[in-house]
């Protein structure tokens, strides 16, 4: 007598889990299809040049992707300016503020020709595509930034210092938000080491000189990305270390809500059949 209802409730135990693995499998797929990377290749310039928001004075930033890059450009100085830019400079030798647009790998990830550079300041974030969260982005030095720290300048210390003993470090620290332009709530950090000079054996030490994959997923619910820097050497006015960053292919993926639909089909599907066992 009790085979039967056993026999019954195995197979729908199993199609249900069958059904489950199936729903979960094609949330996967589509989130892997509909992902996203922002590579700038929208974009264009003339060889070995950059946009830094200027001549307009005060500009409020630039488009690529779907997403925007703040940037604040004022006339003033021969054109201040904070935020990020694009560039395709790609001068890695040259040292000092004079070279401050180029990426030390002197070309974007693969050796395309645009990428991004970021610098400090309150125009430094990026607002993500409405209906995204940011899933991964490539980061390197800048040649300034690296040729500062490998060698020194009047106004930043060598890394290591003269013996190599110093235990140095540079980190850029992305921060998402949940509002634009890096309002609202905080919804995570990820801190990426730029260079580090804190080892025991000297001969580990290093300045990131190749793009470098950066896991995004921990900012989770992100809008909006702001970019800070952190730094060993630091003066009577805050970090002497050059603090830029470059960046590119940028990958963003949907808001989770097509997974969040699929979870909610597999969970009502199972309040149905606990209710049909408990009838039984």
């Amino acid at each position: 007598m009790q085979l039967e209802p056993n026999t019954s409730v195995l197979s729908r135990v199993g199609a249900l889990r069958r059904l489950s693995l199936a729903l979960a499998a094609l949330g996967a797929g589509a989130s892997l299809a509909s992902a996203a990377v922002i590579d700038f290749s929208d974009l264009t310039l003339a060889p070995n040049s950059f946009f830094n928001g200027g001549p307009t004075t005060n500009s409020t930033g630039w488009t690529s992707g779907g997403a925007t890059f703040g940037n604040s450009y004022n006339s003033s100085w021969g054109g201040f300016w904070n935020g990020l830019v694009y560039s395709n400079v790609n001068d890695t030798t040259t040292p000092g503020f004079g070279n401050q647009y180029a990426a030390f790998t002197g070309a974007g990830v693969g050796g395309s020709g645009i990428y991004a550079v970021a610098y400090s300041g309150p125009a430094a974030f990026i607002n993500l595509p409405a209906g995204t969260f940011a899933q991964s982005v490539y980061l390197t030095n800048t040649t300034y930034a690296a040729l500062d720290m490998l060698n020194g300048s009047p106004f930043s210390k060598k890394f290591g210092g003269e013996t190599g003993d110093d235990e140095d470090f540079f980190d850029v620290i992305i921060t998402g938000y949940t509002g634009l332009g890096g309002t609202g709530a905080v919804t995570g950090f990820v801190t990426f080491r730029l260079a580090d000079y804190t080892f025991a054996d000297n001969s580990q030490d290093y300045i990131v000189n190749t793009w470098s994959y950066v896991d995004l997923t921990p900012l989770g619910a992100a809008a909006s990305l702001i970019f800070t820097w952190n730094s060993s050497d630091v003066g009577e006015y805050g970090i002497n270390t050059p603090t830029y960053v470059a960046l590119d292919n940028l990958t963003v993926i949907p808001e989770p809500a097509n997974a969040a639909g699929l979870a909610g089909v597999v969970a009502l599907a199972l309040l149905g059949f606990r209710r049909r066992k408990l009838r039984r």
